[in-house]
């Protein structure tokens, strides 16, 4: 027989598992529903997601139960077939929320591109459709007439927003877990496969942002810095120049680097488009290549035309390193990296603007000795020609 601590033991094992909410659940079997059993089930690959579903050959029906967390408590959650594609572009929506009563809903959306998400019937003829919230899951359920009848494998999408306006979904977050939400379900094997990880795509979206970072955010203000107050030092003469075009150069050859795998990017996701980011990156980019080979254009010091070839060069460098702190801004809005790295950026370039003010008011003071000390020599010239 048991002891009386043993038993104590094992009532408290079997309470703390009853006070386990859905939400905590660690895979689809754990689940049920009331009234409604499922062939198939999977844990899906991100969002802590999970997809209930049967199959029916005869009327090539599909009955599915989808569940997850919204983002946050008033957030959503979306489940969708795309027929022609692998991403959230195309794909035919549903979308579960609380309306404005409070009370869980469901509506279908039709998808065309990431900027065009509107309500509107579906390609596909749906029989029922509703939704449910228990225990911090949200939680839809619809059985749909597939659109291809003869295929047995879909390209599924799936993802979850934080709020919700006017019975709309508002945006949803982009870090890779909500970008790598989407596979394929094969119908009759049962089986649901998705992007296990951040892949390739989210690989060369970190190296564009740190090699644009590192060019248009750095290290152009870092060689305007140069050209602007090392000069004023007559002892730096020419190496200063040296300093300024080698930094300008090696920024211009990284920034062009970044520029081209952000071609890549948007040559791969044809329906995500950042116009503001992409307009001032082509706007950098050919601001920088006419500044580089505006260098073979350089006129002599003595030139009547080096007055304004210096105001072209000085007003399209600022230009630049404006543009490109504030693209660098937009691109972490993009990317949504970890705090950390914003609150590093702003720090550097917090950094260089202190040193900037700081030379500024040294310059200012060398130039204005410099000045004063020319104006005085005429007068102490002619007092020495009195003398002699």
């Amino acid at each position: 027989m048991a002891s009386p601590r043993f038993s104590a033991l094992i009532l408290g094992l079997l309470l703390a598992i009853s006070l386990i909410s859905p939400s905590q659940s660690l895979t689809c079997t754990t689940q049920s529903f009331t009234n409604k059993l499922y062939d198939h089930c999977s844990d899906l690959t991100q969002l802590s997601s999970y997809l209930h579903w049967t199959y029916y050959p005869s009327n090539s029906t599909l009955s599915i139960a989808f569940v997850a967390p919204p983002a946050q408590s008033d957030g959503w959650i979306s489940w969708a077939i795309n027929p022609t594609a692998t991403g959230m572009a195309g794909s035919q929506a549903f979308v579960a929320f609380k309306d404005s009563r409070g009370v869980m809903t469901v509506k279908p959306f039709s998808i065309s591109s990431y900027s065009s998400i509107v309500p509107s019937n579906l390609s596909f003829g749906v029989s029922a459709m509703s939704a449910e919230s228990l225990g911090g899951m949200m939680r839809i359920f619809a059985t749909l007439t597939l659109p291809n009848k003869t295929a047995t494998t879909l390209n599924q999408v799936w993802q979850v927003g934080p709020s919700v306006a006017n019975d709309f979904p508002n945006k949803h977050e982009f870090q890779p877990a909500n970008l790598n939400s989407k596979g394929t379900l094969d119908l009759l094997k049962g089986q649901s496969n998705g992007v296990t990880g951040g892949g390739s795509s989210t690989r060369r979206k970190n190296l564009h942002g740190v090699l644009n970072v590192v060019s248009w955010g750095i290290m152009f203000p870092v060689g305007a810095i140069i050209a602007r107050y090392l000069r004023t030092f007559q002892s730096a003469d020419p190496a200063w120049f040296y300093l300024h075009a080698l930094c300008q150069s090696s920024s211009y050859v990284i920034g062009v680097a970044g520029w081209g795998t952000g071609l890549k990017l948007g040559s791969e996701s044809k329906g995500v488009q950042y116009t503001n980011h992409r307009n001032i990156g082509i706007a950098l980019f050919c601001l920088a290549t006419v500044q580089v080979f505006a260098l073979l254009l350089r006129p002599r010091k003595d030139h009547k035309f080096r007055f304004y070839w210096n105001i072209y060069h000085h007003s399209m460098g600022y230009a630049i390193v404006i543009l490109g702190i504030i693209n660098v801004f937009k691109g972490l809005d993009i990317l949504l990296p970890a705090k950390k790295w914003r609150s590093a950026y702003i720090i550097v370039i917090s950094g260089l603007g202190i040193i900037a003010i700081l030379l500024e008011a040294i310059t200012w003071v060398v130039v204005l000795r410099r000045k004063s000390n020319k104006s005085t020599k005429p007068y102490d010239g002619y007092n020495g020609q009195g003398r002699q």
